[in-house]
Parts: structure tokens; C-alpha cells; sequence
């Protein structure tokens, strides 16, 4: 009985999924493999080699990748200081790391933008101070900045929650049997925790691989990634198919990197396990 009404339940969530994930997507997929004509192609599929699109697309894949690795080196640290403190109510903490996720998305990149920009509160401080004013702005350093300021919450969160869930019996042991700080980190710390860099490297090189909107505002347009160019041929090109083509390659290229990262993880969670 319990498991029939956990059925019905579900069933506004089935709707909802059907309604606007699939049905969105197959047609997606219709436009992809069509011609404006309403003939089957794949040139739209294809369409992801060309020269400007591949170079769209491995410049997007090298702004993922280093944001990606600045949120570990930021979000790790963070969490083994935090885990080693005498602070009692650690999710206080952790209330305040997540607490400009309140704010609203393009807000935070406009404050960004404001902070970097020529004119900018950085460039007026260093002008003060008689220093040489920074040339940020409409740059791919910018925009890796926007990616970072913007996803280090969904890196930090996992992370945390991995290092914090250690239990402290299991550091102490291993200090007890003389292993010093580089072992605890790299036999103990690191493999326990791989699930949750795992999931935050989902969570943060997905999105910032698909990303456009900070591209538009901190790179100035002068900047194409791969979701620009989508952006384009769905809004100013209107060209529906193209768009849904390297949208439907952008999807599955997403998807076979997200699947990689989650063998990876499992693969090393197994291994410490064994």
C-alpha cells in the first residue's frame, strides 16, 4: 500500500520530467537531424568540426577544465581548515559559503563586472595608489573569474561534506602508526573524499562548459565559446537546426565527460575500500 502511494505521488513528477525534459528534447533532436526544408541531414551534427565551432568548443573545454581546478584548489583546502577547527557549529560555516547563491545570477556577474571592469573599484584603488591598473576585463581570465565566483558553492558544498563526514578515530589511528601529514592527506583524506570531488567536478565543469551568459557580459562578446555560438544561431541567426545540432553535440560530449568523471570515482572509492 505504502509503495502504490509513493507511485501516485510521483506521478506530478513523471508529468513534469515528460512535459518539459523530454518532450523538449526530442524536439531538439528533430531539428538537429533536419533541414530548414524538413529534410534529413546530418550536416547539423557535423557542423561541430568546422573551424570556428571546434575552436569554440576547445576553448570552452580549457575555461571548464581551469575553473574546475581553481574551485578544487580553493574548495579542498577551505574544507581540511574547517574540518581541523575548534568551531563547534561548522554549518554556520557553511550557511555563510552559500549564502551569495541567494542572490541572483546576473547580479553577481554585474558586480564582478563592475569590480573588474576599466573603470572598475579595482582599477580606481590602484589608480589611487599610483599602481598600474589591471586589463581584466573582455578577457578569458574574466570570464574563468565570473565561472569561479559563480559555481565555487557547488565544488565547496560536496567536498565538505565528504572531509567533515571522515571520522576523527580514523586520522588518529593512522597518526598513531607513525604516518605523518602527506600520508594522512594523500592515503587517508584524498581517497575518502574522491566521491565528493567527483561530484563537484560534475557539478561545476558541466555547466561552466555549457556556459554563454557570463561569456556575453565579462568577455564583451569579443570571446565565442560554444554556447555563444548556440545562443546566436537560436536568437540572431534563427537558424533552429544548426543550434539543435551543436546543442545535440554539446549534449552528448557533456555526457560522455560526466560519465567518465562518475567511473573515475567509483573506480578510486573501490580501490581504497579493497
Amino acid at each position: 500500500m505504502n509503495r502504490k502511494k509513493m507511485q501516485v505521488l510521483s506521478i506530478p513528477y513523471v508529468i513534469w520530467v515528460i512535459g518539459f525534459t523530454l518532450i523538449p528534447l526530442l524536439f531538439v533532436f528533430a531539428r538537429a537531424v533536419t533541414t530548414p526544408a524538413g529534410g534529413f541531414t546530418f550536416d547539423n551534427l557535423i557542423a561541430i568540426f568546422d573551424p570556428v565551432h571546434r575552436k569554440a568548443l576547445f576553448l570552452s573545454v580549457e575555461l571548464a577544465f581551469i575553473c574546475s581546478a581553481v574551485c578544487i584548489l580553493i574548495s579542498y583546502p577551505a574544507a581540511l581548515i574547517l574540518k581541523s577547527s575548534r568551531i563547534t557549529n561548522k554549518r554556520i560555516i557553511i550557511f555563510i559559503l552559500i549564502l551569495p547563491m541567494w542572490m541572483n545570477f546576473i547580479l553577481r556577474i554585474l558586480a564582478i563586472q563592475m569590480l573588474i571592469s576599466k573603470n572598475g573599484v579595482i582599477n580606481h584603488i590602484l589608480s589611487l595608489c599610483h599602481l598600474e591598473e589591471m586589463n581584466i576585463i573582455n578577457t578569458p581570465l574574466a570570464i574563468v573569474l565570473g565561472m569561479v565566483y559563480d559555481y565555487l558553492p557547488y565544488m565547496m558544498l560536496p567536498i565538505m561534506n565528504c572531509v567533515l563526514a571522515i571520522p576523527d578515530d580514523i586520522i588518529e589511528a593512522s597518526k598513531d602508526l607513525g604516518a605523518g601529514r602527506f600520508h594522512v592527506l594523500t592515503k587517508i583524506l584524498l581517497p575518502l573524499s574522491f566521491s565528493g570531488i567527483g561530484s563537484g567536478i560534475t557539478m561545476v565543469f558541466v555547466p561552466s562548459m555549457t556556459e554563454f551568459v557570463i561569456a556575453n557580459i565579462l568577455g564583451g562578446g569579443k570571446i565565442q565559446l560554444l554556447g555563444n555560438i548556440i545562443e546566436q544561431e537560436f536568437s540572431v541567426s534563427m537558424n533552429w537546426n544548426l543550434g539543435s545540432g551543436l546543442s545535440v553535440t554539446l549534449m552528448i560530449f557533456v555526457l560522455i565527460t560526466t560519465l567518465l568523471f562518475g567511473r573515475r570515482s567509483e573506480g578510486h572509492n573501490k580501490g581504497f575500500v579493497i
